[in-house]
């Protein structure tokens, strides 16, 4: 019995491990160094965490376990969830650990290998190539183009004006 138990929850952690590794906010932090230098160590600790946490909490709400899935993602990580997928990923652990719960283990089990076979290709985040400077020169010559042309504009009316931003444009004197 003791063996069965303990590979039924092994079944759930295998659960929580195909849910954190497929989710897409996970890998970039992974792929990008987020997580420092032990970064991947930290992926592996964070899934036996989760597991406990759910193991060591009876009747977990989802936004429980958001809270702390947000709060270990941003110190473990420094990543702050924006994208709308933390509450699709809390739910999938909450409805997994419903199902160890239950002993529903076939289920579960199909719901991991649904996982693992559709995790997508992973996602690499890169800084954009540098952009021409010969670009970035011309945007700021046309500007500052167009600031003179304004200023040349009211210097030929003579009197200090007011411009849209609520700048004073003084122009030389002849």
């Amino acid at each position: 019995m003791a063996a069965s138990a303990a590979h039924s929850r092994a079944l759930f952690t295998d659960g929580v491990r195909a849910t954190l590794h497929s989710w897409p906010v996970l890998q970039i932090a992974l792929d990008n160094g987020f997580g420092g230098v032990y970064g991947q160590q930290k992926a592996d600790w964070l899934v036996d965490v989760v597991q406990q946490y759910f193991h060591d909490n009876a009747d977990l709400q989802q936004d429980e376990v958001e809270d702390f899935l947000c709060t270990l993602m941003d110190q473990e990580f420094d990543t702050v969830v924006e994208d709308g997928s933390l509450p699709q990923v809390c739910l999938r652990l909450i409805q997994m650990f419903s199902q160890w719960q239950q002993g529903a283990l076939q289920q579960l089990s199909h719901s991991i290998q649904l996982l693992t076979h559709k995790q997508t290709a992973r996602v690499k985040v890169t800084a954009p190539p540098d952009s021409d400077s010969d670009g970035d020169e011309q945007t700021q010559a046309m500007e500052f183009e167009n600031a003179t042309d304004s200023a040349s504009d009211q210097q030929i009316r003579g009197a200090p004006q007011e411009d849209q931003d609520g700048w004073t444009l003084v122009g030389k004197r002849k």
